[in-house]
């Protein structure tokens, strides 16, 4: 396949799915389409680069890393020291938390870290699993298989206050 058919096959096939990613992850959603079109300027360049059957995880880690990037450039750092981008990132405005009503609930997903968020957003939100979600990780299969199992048990130890039901 040459490298245009390869290019107009991964975006047709995985286009849609690169900005629902970025849409529920931006605070700014005019912002979510020159976000996408940036990920893929990035795969045509580095289109020798991208795995074949690991298009989409390769595209959401190039998603990642752009979104940090913008966050970047947006949110000045701190003075007197190096910034902080667990907390920069931590500030996001994810449309699929203010779907959450029930305020514990949001308080429990709000306490993870990041990572903890993303590998849960990837695993749940985008479907990722094995393999796949290692390359958008940047991990082995085994060490997101890891993070993963990490990231559900902090979960469910900041849910339990939250899912005990008062004996009458």
């Amino acid at each position: 396949m040459d490298r245009e058919k390869r290019f107009e096959t991964i975006f047709d096939a995985y286009a849609p799915d690169v900005h629902r990613y970025l849409r529920r992850r931006m605070a700014q959603p005019a912002d979510v389409d020159d976000l996408v079109a940036d990920v893929f300027l990035i795969a045509w360049r580095k289109l020798s680069e991208i795995p074949r059957d690991a298009e989409l995880p390769w595209l959401y880690r190039t998603a990642w890393m752009e979104l940090a990037n913008q966050r970047r450039k947006v949110v000045p750092f701190p003075v007197g020291g190096a910034a902080d981008l667990e907390g920069v990132v931590a500030t996001e405005a994810d449309p699929a938390d203010r779907v959450v009503e029930d305020a514990e609930i949001a308080a429990a997903w709000k306490s993870l870290g990041v990572k903890d968020r993303e590998v849960l957003r990837l695993a749940a939100w985008e479907g990722l699993t094995g393999d796949a979600l290692g390359k958008a990780l940047g991990l082995s299969t085994s060490a997101a298989a890891s993070a993963l199992s990490r990231a559900r048990s902090r979960f469910e130890e900041v849910l339990a206050p939250v899912q005990e039901v008062p004996q009458p």
